[in-house]
């Protein structure tokens, strides 16, 4: 996939599969995404109440989130697992029991898609390429981006670290715009109000973070 006509960053086949689109995932896959959330919940004894509390969010926004009517955004699950005193790893890619993490070309990699806090509006698609590590901190992903007509800006403990794949990104940060473009890459604390969406139709991205 391009962005009128562009190409990839880099011709070879690897990152052809990497700015692909990303397909939707199967509903058992989304649907782990609430389940681990309720079950590190209650392993941790948290209620409902407790979590609203911790986080800021609405109790009917978390629960909602684990009903798997709304698809949380990353940010959005960096705070569930500090509240939750948990690796994000977790909740993005499961429990793992690996010292270290091979992904291949070839091999299958879970998807998710984020919603906006209404639960209808798709924001953006991911899939991890660090799974399977018992108590990672870091996450790396593959990102593909809508254009987004929210204007709600994410904060969050940790750093980010993006690098464009395909398409144009455009990045608000510290009251600043920025378009970046293949090849170009941010990185930033997570505390810093910030915002990244597709300039135009789509674009992909790698995203490294690190929950803090």
């Amino acid at each position: 996939m391009t962005a009128k006509g562009k190409s990839p960053f880099l011709e070879v086949d690897f990152f052809e599969d990497l700015t692909a689109a990303i397909a939707a995932p199967a509903g058992r896959e989304v649907e782990a995404i609430g389940a681990r959330i309720r079950a590190l919940r209650q392993e941790k004894g948290v209620s409902l109440e407790e979590l609203s509390r911790l986080t800021g969010f609405e109790v009917g926004f978390l629960s909602a989130i684990e009903a798997d009517e709304v698809q949380p955004q990353l940010g959005t699950m960096i705070k569930l697992s500090k509240a939750l005193d948990s690796a994000f790893g977790r909740l993005v890619s499961g429990t793992g029991d690996k010292l270290f993490s091979i992904t291949r070309r070839g091999e299958r990699v879970s998807a998710a898609r984020s919603t906006a806090r209404a639960g209808k509006k798709h924001l953006y698609s991911y899939k991890s390429l660090t799974p399977g590590v018992k108590g990672h901190h870091m996450e790396a992903l593959v990102v593909q981006l809508l254009v987004s007509q929210d204007k709600e800006m994410s904060v969050h403990e940790g750093e980010e670290f993006v690098f464009v794949l395909n398409g144009t990104v455009l990045l608000e940060i510290g009251g600043e715009r920025h378009e970046l473009e293949p090849g170009d890459s941010a990185y930033y604390l997570s505390t810093t109000p910030h915002l990244i969406s597709a300039k135009e139709d789509k674009a992909t991205i790698l995203a490294v973070i690190y929950e803090g």
